[in-house]
């Protein structure tokens, strides 16, 4: 933590410099410049804010470890109690001001865009994708979230060949982006006569809902619009109507349908959506190919290709392969407590990016 203070002292040495640079006259009649040192002053407060929080319960820290050694036993006694909380802020403090020094991703407060596929294993990979979405669905009522399927394509026996959903809550997509990539089961199929464990697999792809201030502009002589009728639920209703929307974005070949919703233009406008985080993905993407290869094989980079996690249910053993996580409580996991495993993720991707800033 040291050497991380010796560089953000530094950092805030520019907060005092944009303190002065805005009581220049100059600056001040000058309304793009000073806005944009506005900007940049808003930001450093905020750590600087951090900061301030930090240094307060590092010194209430150290006052009391020197009451830790009074030669009186209740003062004694009442530190070491104090210790335990101050060390719990401290920790706090410090995970707080490490991760306002880095770059806001202004997609992470936002809405989450769900995609689960089944892979290999036919039936049994459709009836895992089923379970993955159960237990987003769980989490996300847990967060007190909500979830609104955009599209799907369910099976028989109860599962999914794929389905498409939206996770409606603030910061979802910051919390749910490291789940991309693909998730493996190992178990004994309901359809296997001989008790054999077979493995199978489904991926997952999380996207942000794109909000104003994230431009993503498509031009319409680059769709093509197809509309038929739905199929699966909803009714009689949606078979009679040509109400679901299939768009397909000429320059990138990007496919997304929508048909959950009764009204054609509530479909195209839901597809539309999906069209535009799958573009934001892309040059995310891209902006990706910029960065260390270390960093590019980390989570939460959008390599959906990846194996991330397994599920193995003989065991009861849940596996997440980037951080070494085993947990034996595997159906509490597929209940929705994923949270545990969630804040070890971004626990790691922070220390990460943490690197790229300050280096090794």
């Amino acid at each position: 933590m040291k050497e991380y203070l010796e560089k953000i002292e530094s950092i805030l040495q520019r907060y005092t410099e944009i303190t002065k640079i805005l009581s220049d006259p100059k600056v001040i009649n000058n309304r793009e410049q000073f806005l944009e040192y506005s900007r940049e002053r808003a930001q450093l407060e905020e750590l600087q804010s951090l900061y301030g929080n930090y240094q307060r319960t590092l010194k209430e820290y150290e006052e009391n470890s020197e009451l830790l050694r009074s030669e009186d036993e209740e003062i004694a006694a009442l530190a070491q109690e104090e210790t335990v909380l101050l060390e719990k802020r401290l920790k706090e403090h410090e995970r707080a001001l490490l991760v306002g020094i880095l770059p806001p991703d202004p997609a992470d407060k936002n809405s989450a865009i769900v995609e689960i596929r089944a892979g290999t294993g036919g039936e049994e990979a459709a009836l895992f994708a089923g379970n993955l979405f159960r237990m987003y669905s769980r989490y996300a009522d847990i967060r007190n979230w909500k979830t609104e399927i955009l599209d799907s394509n369910p099976t028989d026996l109860g599962g999914f060949k794929e389905v498409v959903f939206k996770v409606k809550g603030k910061g979802a997509y910051g919390t749910l982006k490291y789940e991309g990539g693909v998730h493996r089961v190992q178990r004994v199929p309901e359809t296997e006569a001989s008790g054999r464990i077979h493995t199978s697999s489904a991926s997952v792809v999380v996207l942000p809902e794109i909000s104003a201030d994230m431009a993503i502009d498509i031009n319409p002589d680059d769709l093509r619009i197809d509309v038929y009728r739905a199929s699966g639920a909803g009714g009689q209703h949606v078979n009679r109507t040509e109400s679901a929307v299939r768009i397909t974005h000429l320059p990138t070949g990007i496919v997304v349908t929508c048909q959950n919703e009764r009204s054609q233009h509530q479909n195209k406008l839901q597809a539309l959506d999906v069209l535009k985080s799958k573009l934001y993905e892309i040059r995310l993407m891209e902006e990706q190919q910029k960065l260390s290869q270390k960093r590019k094989s980390f989570i939460g980079t959008g390599n959906r290709n990846e194996k991330i996690r397994t599920y193995n249910y003989p065991q009861s053993r849940l596996t997440d392969h980037r951080v070494n996580y085993t947990s034996y409580q595997l159906q509490a996991f597929l209940d929705g407590n994923i949270e545990e495993l969630l804040s070890i993720l971004r626990e790691e991707d922070t220390i990460e990016r943490l690197k790229d800033i300050f280096g090794e």
